[in-house]
């Protein structure tokens, strides 16, 4: 068995349903924490949180298909990529993994993906930890601009047209010296809290992605929604939204929290999109406190 310092480490492939692997990896023991990624982001993301809660708790990081560590689609040009596909892929890696049931915790798009699984799978769900995410639609707030469904599923055509040319153009601007420095000129990332050294591999991990199923990807985001589910959830949950999250505006998580009975929200002020690098320490203190409090499970 693999170790990370004194804690046992566990990887396999999950196979979903359609024969497609894909990656997974548990840290350390006890309840477990299944993370969820944020689309065309893999598990380097949850690098601050597994070092927090390791040592109590086993964390289990995985790979969407196409990204990370996972099998590629066999045709990213028509290979399924819904929000639902990525829930049964979830819930694929939970029976790899042998867990019967877990905290769930969401970035971005990954917060779609656990709500997702709330409809038909609630008893294998113990409570959510929803991070700068939406529970549906989510191009609609992009950028605080209503056109945004547009303009991604016009990128998603011409992507499409461009076919192979996409990588040869795109790859090694995402590569190079300009990409970090767009980064934080748009102020896509606090320029103050992201360090380039955490943000490098998600410019490297996208720049390796085929682009084509990465646009496919966000636009089906668009198509699915779970924000009839909230009244339902009867399991604790902690939201976190960011003031300055210009992907998931922080009027979404406000509404999440009033949608679901009994929600707690964190409001992390000064951060961006990427506020799970920018500003781990609040963000993990206040899970910590809320796996206490909200989770006897969980206790250590």
């Amino acid at each position: 068995m693999e170790r990370m310092g004194t804690l046992p480490v566990r990887t396999g492939h999950a196979v979903a349903d359609d024969g497609l692997h894909l990656y997974w990896r548990a840290v350390g023991t006890g309840p477990v924490l299944l993370c969820n990624n944020g689309v065309g982001v893999s598990t380097f993301f949850w690098s601050y949180f597994t070092e927090r809660f390791a040592d109590r708790f086993t964390i289990v990081l995985w790979d969407y298909r196409g990204h990370g560590r996972s099998d590629a689609l066999s045709d990213p040009t028509c290979g399924d990529v819904a929000v639902s596909r990525h829930t049964r892929d979830m819930l694929a890696v939970m029976d790899a993994a042998g867990i019967d049931a877990a905290v769930v915790c969401g970035h971005s798009m990954g917060c779609q993906v656990g709500l997702e699984a709330w409809r038909h799978h609630a008893p294998r769900i113990r409570g959510f930890v929803l991070i700068l995410g939406t529970a549906g639609r989510a191009l609609e707030t992009f950028a605080d601009n209503p056109r945004s469904p547009f303009f991604f599923k016009l990128a998603g055509k011409l992507v499409a047209r461009l076919g192979e040319r996409t990588h040869a153009l795109a790859r090694p601007i995402l590569r190079s010296r300009i990409a970090w420095r767009f980064t934080r000129g748009a102020k896509l990332v606090d320029p103050l809290y992201t360090d380039k050294s955490d943000f490098a591999p998600y410019l490297e991990h996208l720049a390796a992605l085929d682009l084509r199923m990465f646009i496919r990807t966000v636009n089906a985001m668009q198509q699915h929604d779970a924000w009839d589910l909230l009244a339902s959830v009867s399991v604790p949950v902690l939201i976190v939204g960011a003031e300055r999250d210009a992907f998931t505006p922080i009027r979404l998580s406000k509404r999440m929290a009033a949608s679901i009975p009994g929600a707690e929200l964190l409001v992390l002020a000064d951060a961006s999109h990427a506020a799970i690098i920018e500003q781990p320490e609040t963000i993990n203190h206040r899970v910590e406190r809320f796996l206490r409090e909200r989770q006897p499970f969980a206790a250590p």
